[in-house]
């Protein structure tokens, strides 16, 4: 259930903070927020799947220490982002 490369590039032309930029941090949290996503819609139907459910809470891990991180440098973007994907900060 990789990113499909269509996928990936979408949401770093949404996310990109300039034009040559397709690993900073918010576009990491963009996609690992889109990869949660779909985790979370995989075990809503295959609840007993344990190794997605640990996937699932490693992503959502590092989630949380990029958004620490980018909320460490620059708040507004911070909160910028976490409207922007629709997630608690």
């Amino acid at each position: 259930m990789p990113l499909l490369q269509e996928r990936k590039q979408e949401i770093i032309t949404e996310y990109q903070q300039h034009s040559n930029d397709n690993g900073s941090a918010t576009v990491q949290v963009a996609m690992i927020t889109d990869r949660i996503n779909q985790i979370s819609a995989h075990l809503k139907l295959h609840n007993k799947d344990f190794s997605s459910r640990r996937s699932l809470m490693k992503l959502i891990g590092q989630r949380k220490r990029l958004l620490a991180y980018i909320r460490s440098h620059s708040v507004d973007t911070y909160r910028e982002l976490t409207a922007k994907l629709k997630i608690r900060g």
